[in-house]
Parts: C-alpha cells; sequence; structure tokens
C-alpha cells in the first residue's frame, strides 16, 4: 500500500492550505484514515482522523480550524486548514490501518510564518 501525501507550503498565519494524501487501495479497505504532524524536537502527534464510517476526530489544538474528509472514488483523503497559527509547522503525514497492518505516507512540510 502506498500513501501520496501533498500539498505542503510556506503560508502566513492566518492563511489556509489543503493537503491531500492519495492511497493506492480503496479508502474503504480501511479501518481509519489519520493525519499526524511531527515539529522539530518534538514527538508526533495526531491532528485529524476520519473512521470508515465517517466518523471524525481531531487533536484539541485544531478543532473549529482543520477539516479531514475524504474523496472515495479519488481514494483521497484531505486535511483542510485554516487560520493556521506558528505553532502547527511541522511534517505532516498521513496515516492508514487496516486488520493487518499500518501504512505511511513521506510527510509534507507546513511552514507558518508570523
Amino acid at each position: 500500500v502506498q500513501l501520496q501525501a501533498s500539498g505542503g507550503g510556506l503560508v502566513q498565519a492566518g492563511g489556509s492550505l489543503r493537503l491531500s494524501c492519495v492511497l493506492s487501495r480503496n479508502i474503504f479497505s480501511f479501518k481509519a484514515l489519520d493525519w499526524y504532524r511531527q515539529a522539530p524536537g518534538k514527538q508526533r502527534e495526531l491532528v485529524a482522523s476520519i473512521s470508515s464510517v465517517g466518523i471524525t476526530n481531531y487533536a484539541d489544538s485544531v478543532k473549529g480550524r482543520f477539516t479531514i474528509s475524504r474523496d472515495i472514488a479519488k481514494n483521497t483523503v484531505y486535511l483542510q486548514m485554516n487560520s493556521l497559527k506558528p505553532e502547527d509547522t511541522a511534517v505532516y503525514y498521513c496515516k492508514a490501518d487496516d486488520n493487518f497492518d499500518t501504512y505511511w505516507g513521506q510527510g509534507t512540510q507546513v511552514t507558518v510564518s508570523s
């Protein structure tokens, strides 16, 4: 299984970005699809997740600003990030879990300038 993440970049505080993660297999074959992030010197943390039935969860730090969604026809999961803050700067990773394994994308850098 391959996950291809894209959409990162440099944005000013208050701006928006949309991350995309294209999966090489049907989205419904996974129990959950997640976005994680890792800032320099910090542990990787869960940002948002969406289950196979569409239930979403968010880290407290991004609630109300980030939205996770999926396009079933395109086997793609998105992370819409609004009202970005400098503390959102990190490498963002998509992750997928099925009943047997966990799969990670390669990461995309998001940098928010103040």
